[in-house]
């Protein structure tokens, strides 16, 4: 039987033992410190912060109502049966900011039947005011330019005349570029824009058109080169309002201009 000691009697022992040599506690089992691996401590798994919980939740809804946008924008635009319906449908659309703080909805403007449609970035100051594409200083050179192959916005036959529109409808806050999200939501209205208008050949000016159309940028590299969109021949162009700051660049959109004459006449 064991015998309970009291604390005092458990304290003398003690001493005892250590009197005797006896300064370290040994088990009555054989231990191998050399086989013995320290257990790993435990952590918990890191705890998000709620900015963190926030943000994810927004870029949740954000890819969620951008996704949304474009789906509803496709059927919109589908059920357009023609421009005023198009027309009427982007009017109707919620889903672009841009809509809030413009003035007007700049839809086009020209002859919807001319052979050749010019297509541009997004409205400017000016453009917004008025609700025509292209009425500012880079619109007087445009009409300037193409008057030099004998096209005008307001020609009443389609070989004399051009049709104008752009990628996005609403004026961006202080001119900027469009967002690769807004861009996005506006392609549904343009594609049908286009199959609706039904030009021969497509102008696209500046880099913002090429790349909603094209896909690419760079427009240096892609002046002047045509290509093809939902079957029809395309020409990028330099922008007017770029013509306006490097002068220098007009040789270059007179060669374009004579490249569109030609496939004209041809």
């Amino acid at each position: 039987m064991y015998q309970t000691l009291d604390a005092e009697a458990a304290l003398a022992a003690l001493d005892w033992q250590i009197a005797l040599g006896a300064d370290e506690a040994i088990s009555d089992t054989q231990v191998n410190r050399f086989e013995t691996v320290a257990p790993k401590p435990v952590v918990d798994p890191p705890v998000a912060s709620s900015q963190a919980i926030v943000a994810k939740k927004e870029k949740a809804e954000a890819e969620w109502l951008d996704s949304h946008a474009v789906v509803a924008a496709e059927q919109m635009a589908a059920a357009a049966a023609d421009l005023a319906g198009l027309r009427a449908a982007l009017a109707a659309y919620e889903f672009c900011d841009l809509k809030k703080g413009a003035r007007n909805l700049v839809f086009a403007d020209g002859n919807p039947a001319a052979r050749v449609m010019v297509i541009g970035e997004a409205p400017g100051r000016d453009e917004d005011r008025e609700g025509l594409p292209f009425v500012g200083r880079a619109g007087q050179l445009l009409d300037r330019m193409f008057a030099a192959i004998s096209l005008d916005r307001r020609g009443e036959t389609p070989d004399q005349s051009l049709y104008i529109a752009n990628v996005l409808p609403w004026r961006p806050p202080q001119n900027r570029d469009p967002n690769p999200e807004e861009v996005a939501m506006m392609m549904p209205f343009l594609r049908r824009h286009i199959a609706l208008a039904n030009p021969d050949f497509l102008v696209l000016m500046g880099n913002i058109a090429c790349l909603a159309l094209l896909g690419e940028r760079g427009i240096t590299r892609l002046r002047g080169n045509w290509a093809e969109v939902a079957g029809k021949p395309v020409l990028p162009m330099f922008h007017p309002a770029y013509l306006l700051r490097s002068p220098e660049k007009k040789r270059e959109a007179w060669a374009d201009l004579q490249s569109i004459k030609a496939r004209l006449i041809s």
